[in-house]
């Protein structure tokens, strides 16, 4: 647990809103879109890692880190809502300050059985680099946190450590998603609630941050509506930031950022609820260039079962947001449908309320971490021809 004292909470929301949507320029007038935060407006100097969900009320929740520098330093978590699938938003709220530390990587799961919303989210001592923390020469470790809102979204708990059960001691660095979490819908672990989440790990042969290191992924999860988390085994090597899906006869399968020199998206399945994890294999299909991605579990689009793909999707760089549909239990990625060209990076995906396509990205005219924005569209727009955004509308 951290020492007493560290943490300071604001848990006040106003609710006027102040983000209004507007229609996309790229033709078709049923997408819209809203710039949640952008580089250089408001209180902080940026704003990255995207996190999108819905809750069992029908409010959507978008959460971000606030930053003053990158990855680690000062870093405290945002959240605005919307009562109305992404129309208008409310005016941001903290979830969580703690003075000059890191409070980062936002992966919030929503347990439909109790409505409660759980956040989960990592803490590491402002002063330390994530060098130093690969390499176990940091003032503190890197460790999971987790709070909850049971209004919403107005108000949330006062952030914990989830403990000892939740992270190796033999870890370096440890970073929560970034994106969402799931509630497993079917089988023997219906009602398990699943954090993916991602570490570092001594390895000899490895080169990580120029240390004896690997890249690892794993899940947290939950049995009993959050009470108590249990992690996974990891899964390796050469991978990191990920996302879990939910496949039609409950195995688990995650989707991961890659270090194996495939170009493409590391994956792994899981037969017990994530408890153990199958050996990493790549799908090619999935192209990506050392970048984080997103994966959902949809539902039902003309009648089918469909997942959905979203990342930057090239070799080398960052641009091209592309959001790919499967309707064979992810085995192929038949359709592919471009959201935007220009520079783009972190991604989240959620089906809103009304059943539209909610999905919440980095994306700039210039630089992929210029605004976060929110895009809202009907799941038919997946199969016209067209780029989402254009660049005026970034």
């Amino acid at each position: 647990m951290m020492r007493s004292g560290i943490i300071t909470m604001i848990a006040v929301v106003l609710m006027m809103p102040l983000t209004g949507y507007t229609q996309s320029k790229g033709g078709n007038s049923n997408i819209y879109k809203s710039v949640l935060w952008e580089q250089g407006k408001g209180k902080y100097k940026n704003y990255r890692i995207p996190a999108v969900i819905a809750t069992k009320k029908g409010t959507v929740l978008a959460f971000c880190e606030a930053r003053e520098a990158g990855d680690t330093g000062d870093i405290d978590l945002l959240v605005k809502r919307s009562k109305d699938n992404g129309k208008t938003w409310s005016e941001e709220s903290v979830v969580w300050n703690d003075e000059q530390n890191t409070c980062g990587n936002p992966c919030p799961v929503v347990d439909m059985e109790t409505g409660r919303i759980w956040l989960v989210t990592s803490w590491n001592d402002g002063k330390d680099h994530e060098t130093a923390i690969v390499n176990k020469t940091s003032r503190s470790p890197r460790l999971p946190f987790i709070c909850y809102s049971d209004d919403d979204g107005l108000s949330w708990s006062k952030p914990v450590s989830m403990g000892a059960a939740t992270r190796d001691t033999s870890w370096g660095w440890y970073a929560t998603g970034p994106g969402i979490g799931i509630q497993v819908k079917n089988g023997a672990y219906k009602g398990r609630l699943v954090i993916p989440a991602n570490h570092s790990y001594n390895d000899p042969d490895g080169k990580i941050r120029k240390g004896p290191y690997g890249y690892g992924a794993h899940v947290l999860y939950s049995d009993d509506h959050g009470a108590s988390w249990k992690k996974s085994e990891s899964i390796k090597p050469g991978c990191n930031e990920s996302q879990v899906t939910e496949l039609a006869d409950g195995t688990l399968m995650m989707n991961m950022r890659s270090y194996n020199e495939k170009f493409s998206r590391a994956v792994s399945t899981s037969k017990d609820g994530g408890a153990t994890w199958s050996a990493i294999g790549h799908d090619y299909q999935l192209t990506e260039s050392i970048c984080q991605a997103s994966i959902l579990n949809f539902g039902q689009v003309q009648g089918k079962p469909a997942y959905l793909f979203l990342n930057p999707a090239v070799s080398v760089g960052r641009t091209h947001m592309t959001l790919k549909t499967s309707f064979d239990n992810c085995r192929s990625w038949s359709n592919s449908k471009l959201v935007y060209a220009g520079p783009c990076g972190y991604s989240s995906l959620t089906r809103l309320p009304n059943g539209r396509v909610g999905i919440f990205i980095e994306a700039g005219k210039k630089k992929s971490y210029e605004k976060m924005i929110f895009v809202s569209f009907p799941a038919e727009t997946l199969f016209t021809a067209g780029a989402m955004l254009q660049e005026n509308d970034i």
